[in-house]
């Protein structure tokens, strides 16, 4: 027979567990208090006993047999919790409140014993434990000495008994709080548990509810929440980098194939030059290759989560290789290129990786900034203590409310289309930033002067290491 769920929850079985250990140590406890108890009151008895048997040999070592004989008919009539028995020294009972020895054998050295004694209690007879001492006095009498030990026996029995009953109704308790527990904890995570199966059957958008209570389950939902707008904020973009791929590639791909065709009919005329429409159909395959050389990169550095191979380096050293590489171009195209570079600032990174989102950067720069214009590449250390490097340019810059947008993978502007290229630029910079711990900030630039302007600010901002 299959148990019902709520007792085949962890919480449940944890409260088992618990209350097993509990049970065990309430045991072991128990025990102990009972030996105590018990040994404590069986000390004391033995202690009284043994104190009314030095008194009665006392007064026989002082005054014989007969000042004993006395004292037993006295202290028998009075109140005190003892039994007496005087024998002779012919075996014959002299006195006592007790008709005969309970010892069965006894060689005249003192020793102890345990029996019963009986009582009539409301028209019955009752046993109760007793115990005593006896020893042989030196004219050959026998003197026993003992005392009732029920009522120590009974008190001990309900201390235990009350605590036994104490143990059960935690046990009883424990399991109530175990059900009332596990019951919450099902329906928490029952919670959980739908979201998973919702999102196992295709939806995306459903979301984990989260209590407030700021306790372990709203940390998982919030983080399960935090997972899967990632998830779908990720597959709205494989599906938006499908279209983007299907949409940027289809004229490349379209003028690749028409160029070979068109090569391949001027070969079979006789005609055109055949060198060049290969030369322009390789062009547009590097364009493509390049395009997707930039969603593997991007993908890597996703997948990975960090930099991979990362070396301590000066990053205005790579700024300065990257200035030569520029300063050139710039100037064919009639752009003022400038630099600052400030020395000694060290940043654990790929390297790699770092100059190819530089290179995009100081691309995208080269790329927007007209003919007069001028761009800025600099590196120094922030107020926070990170290491920035950043471009300015003079160009037509981006839109405030499209930054945040610009960045994403296949994203272009409007007044980008004409320009070669499929939107993927800052995508990876802002993923380099992202696997070095880092940032990727976009800012206006110098602002707008005449038909130039106002620009553009992109800055790549990385924690800095020990010198």
């Amino acid at each position: 027979m299959r148990l019902p769920r709520i007792f085949r929850t962890t919480p449940f079985r944890l409260t088992l567990l618990f209350l097993a250990l509990f049970a065990a140590a309430a045991s072991a406890f128990l025990a102990y208090i009972y030996i105590a108890t018990a040994g404590e009151a069986a000390r004391r008895t033995d202690s009284e006993i043994l104190r009314e048997m030095r008194s009665l040999t006392a007064t026989y070592d002082r005054a014989g047999v007969d000042a004993v004989n006395q004292s037993l008919i006295e202290r028998a009539a009075s109140e005190r919790p003892f039994l007496y028995l005087l024998i002779g020294a012919d075996g014959q009972r002299i006195s006592g409140s007790i008709a005969e020895s309970p010892m069965e054998r006894f060689d005249g050295q003192p020793a102890w014993t345990t029996f019963q004694v009986s009582d009539a209690e409301e028209g019955r007879i009752v046993n109760r434990p007793a115990r005593g001492l006896q020893q042989r006095l030196a004219g050959g009498e026998v003197l026993f000495v003992g005392a009732d030990v029920g009522e120590d026996e009974a008190y001990v029995v309900n201390v235990v008994r009350a605590l036994w009953g104490a143990g059960l109704m935690v046990i009883i308790l424990g399991l109530a709080g175990g059900i009332l527990v596990s019951r919450n904890v099902s329906r928490s995570m029952g919670s959980l548990t739908g979201v998973v199966d919702a999102v196992r059957g295709g939806d995306l958008a459903v979301r984990a509810p989260v209590r407030g209570a700021r306790d372990e389950f709203d940390e998982l939902a919030a983080g399960l929440n935090e997972m899967l707008e990632r998830l779908e904020r990720s597959m709205a973009g494989h599906r938006h980098a499908g279209d983007a791929i299907a949409h940027d590639l289809r004229s490349p791909l379209t003028r690749l194939r028409a160029r070979l065709e068109a090569a391949y009919l001027d070969i079979e005329a006789g005609r055109g030059d055949p060198k060049q429409a290969l030369a322009q159909a390789l062009e547009d395959t590097d364009g493509v290759l390049k395009t997707f050389s930039a969603v593997l990169a991007i993908a890597r550095l996703q997948a990975a989560g960090s930099a991979p191979d990362a070396t301590v380096f000066d990053l205005a050293d790579l700024a300065g290789d990257m200035a030569e590489l520029y300063e050139p171009l710039c100037e064919d195209k009639g752009i003022e290129f400038g630099a600052e570079l400030a020395r000694g600032l060290p940043v654990r990174a790929n390297r790699e990786f770092i100059a190819q989102a530089l290179a995009n950067i100081l691309d995208n720069a080269v790329k927007y900034t007209p003919s007069g214009g001028a761009i800025m590449l600099r590196v120094r250390r922030c107020a926070s203590g990170e290491v920035e490097a950043s471009v300015t340019d003079t160009g037509p810059g981006v839109p405030e409310a499209e930054r945040a947008r610009v960045v994403e993978r296949f994203v272009r502007l409007e007044n980008s289309r004409n320009e070669p290229g499929a939107g993927l630029g800052l995508s990876l910079v802002a993923a380099v930033a992202e696997a070095h711990a880092g940032r990727l900030e976009l800012d206006e630039g110098p602002g707008r002067l005449g038909e130039m302007g106002p620009g553009l600010r992109v800055a790549l901002v990385l924690p800095s290491v020990a010198a």
